[in-house]
């Protein structure tokens, strides 16, 4: 690790520059991903956050797979940006596919009724804090990323291509690699709108 928490935390960006090389083995990331899967916080412990990480040839396949669901939907005379912007995301080293599981929250429900309308809810949350937990600690490896949502779009064609089980709903996609340009700087609001002290 490059960095302390507190600067990965500020130093995480969107990074839409980014390329084929990573300054960290491909073992490396792997662990990085174990890591966030296996300890991210989650409501009844329930470890419903599931993902897929995607190099070389798999990599380039995902965004083939946007790029074809995304000339279906978006007009050729206006297709030029989409295409560059999904150019950049395949650019990169490699993917994550990020899911919840269903059956797994299904299982809750079930097991829990007085809080199944929450187990949804808290699933997301869940998944949410690994898909941070990898950003920040890529951020930490020196390599850029960016969260994307091509689902449901892409839903189909991704089960098919890595033989993704029913239960598992996809949610985002994480394109990763080493930064090619910084972003531009941050606009924050002022501390005092976000948070108030009592006591």
């Amino acid at each position: 690790m490059t960095k302390d928490f507190y600067s990965a935390v500020r130093d995480r960006r969107s990074f839409y520059a980014i390329g084929k090389t990573s300054p960290v083995p491909d073992a490396r990331i792997r662990e990085v991903v174990e890591h966030a899967l296996t300890h991210a916080p989650a409501a009844f412990g329930a470890q419903s956050a599931r993902a897929i990480l995607l190099f070389g040839e798999n990599h380039d396949r995902l965004w083939r797979i946007v790029m074809e669901a995304l000339r279906k939907a978006v007009p050729a005379d206006k297709f030029a940006p989409t295409e560059a912007k999904v150019n950049s995301f395949a650019a990169g080293h490699g993917s994550v596919l990020y899911f919840e599981d269903q059956a797994e929250v299904e299982a809750l429900q079930g097991k829990f009724p007085l809080y199944a309308d929450n187990f949804v809810k808290w699933s997301q949350q869940a998944g949410g804090i690994a898909q941070y937990i990898v950003w920040t600690s890529l951020e930490c490896e020196g390599l850029g990323a960016s969260l994307q949502h091509y689902n449901p779009l892409i839903d189909d064609e991704v089960k098919k291509a890595w033989d993704v089980p029913d239960s598992w709903r996809l949610v985002a996609q994480m394109p990763f690699g080493a930064p090619a340009a910084q972003p531009g700087a941050k606009e924050l609001r002022p501390v005092g709108e976000l948070l108030r002290v009592a006591g």
